[in-house]
């Protein structure tokens, strides 16, 4: 029995994976657009909720550590990693904003954030993504399910064609694999 339920689920998994080839192009201009940004001396910022904020550490630490080369350290933050900011924010704005007032100070024009949000939901997010187009920031979402308001509002949104949270954040961060070895092959222009 386990070892069914073991396999379904695997099976599901390269399902919505393979779904994700019909998403090429998208990649590619996403990792354009960070690439560009990097190699004009801005930065990439990250951010999302429970499995997604880790997903953005993950994308963060793959750029600022290494994917597969040794490299210069790339300019990306995760919003999600300042536990005294968070608690500060959320307990004197509300929760909402904790994400957007990182933005409001962090961010300039020519630099780019990620939000990642499996439904497309995350109030939180959608005002981090709000806060960046104020200022000018190109946006950028991962994001599953029909993409919900955070697509509707990103410079370019990555859609993960399923309603299954794990299967859609295995899908990130196959996509997110991808695009940490994609930038580090366009900032350096070697392969690895």
């Amino acid at each position: 029995m386990m070892k069914e339920e073991i396999l379904k689920a695997l099976k599901e998994s390269i399902k919505v994976k393979e779904s994700v080839t019909r998403e090429v192009d998208v990649i590619e201009e996403m990792v354009g657009v960070i690439v560009s940004a990097i190699k004009n001396g801005n930065k990439l910022l990250v951010f999302g909720n429970g499995g997604s904020a880790a997903d953005a550490q993950h994308l963060v630490g793959e750029l600022v550590g290494r994917f597969r080369m040794e490299r210069k350290a790339l300019n990306a933050i995760a919003l999600s990693t300042n536990t005294s900011t968070i608690t500060s924010i959320g307990n004197d704005y509300g929760f909402e904003y904790i994400f957007s007032r990182q933005i409001e100070g962090l961010a300039k024009k020519g630099d780019v954030c990620i939000g990642i949000s499996t439904s497309g939901k995350a109030s939180n997010v959608i005002a981090g993504i709000k806060m960046a187009k104020d200022l000018g920031v190109t946006t950028l979402a991962l994001t599953g399910c029909d993409g919900g308001g955070l697509a509707k509002i990103s410079d370019i949104a990555l859609i993960v064609s399923s309603d299954s949270t794990p299967r859609i954040q295995e899908a990130h961060i196959a996509v997110i694999h991808i695009i940490c070895e994609q930038v580090e092959n366009g900032v350096f222009g070697i392969s690895p």
